[in-house]
């Protein structure tokens, strides 16, 4: 039964996968963030000149760029959500393209293309809805590397109760630290709903409630 069966032929292999495969993603990766630490440890001794230049340092990188596109169209959450482009996944040779169009010098041809705008269900709010703007693949790979020139600069200056969108915090922490607050004697929360403060007419839709 062996000798009857066809030769079965390997697939060949993309070679630009394998190159993309075969990136040091773990030493640019340590090159990114080295650039990143001397950026915060300037912003913490106040030097902007050398924040900018350790900025515009890191936003031309090769290194940055790549694990930019990396992030945008492996690692993420929605790589597969394509924007007004129609893009949802980037094959690895047009990734290596991708990492070359975000360099700084091509920022002036041609702008930013509009986001595609989609309404999700609120949490806890089966019946309202939010808008979500996804964007194109190129432009979310340019926020990621704006991302990690912008990031440290101002982790180093943040207030320490700050734990909205912040690297190495989550709501737990934010618990903690309201427990913390309010365990020994009665606060107020100041709860505001901005987008919806002149919705129904009211000058400011917030609410007052004692703990």
């Amino acid at each position: 039964m062996k000798d009857r069966k066809a030769p079965q032929e390997k697939p060949q292999a993309d070679p630009a996968s394998e190159t993309w495969n075969r990136l040091p993603w773990r030493k640019l990766e340590k090159h990114t963030f080295r650039i990143q630490k001397r950026i915060y440890r300037a912003s913490q001794r106040g030097n902007v000149r050398a924040v900018h230049k350790l900025q515009k340092l890191l936003t031309k990188s090769q290194a940055a760029r790549l694990v930019a596109v990396r992030r945008v169209t492996q690692d993420n959450q929605g790589k597969k959500t394509a924007g007004v482009d129609g893009v949802k996944s980037v094959p690895p040779k047009q990734r290596f393209a991708l990492a070359e169009r975000i360099h700084p010098k091509h920022w002036k041809r041609g702008g930013t293309r509009p986001a595609r705008r989609v309404w999700i269900p609120k949490p806890g709010k089966p019946d309202e809805r939010r808008p979500l703007g996804i964007p194109t693949m190129l432009t979310r790979a340019q926020q990621a590397r704006g991302k990690m020139a912008l990031e440290p600069q101002w982790e180093a200056r943040f207030e320490p109760n700050s734990y909205g969108f912040r690297p190495g915090r989550c709501c737990h922490d934010a618990i903690e630290a309201i427990l913390n607050a309010i365990r020994y004697k009665p606060k107020f929360v100041f709860d505001a709903d901005i987008s919806g403060c002149f919705d129904n007419g009211r000058p400011f839709g917030c609410q007052m409630t004692g703990l």
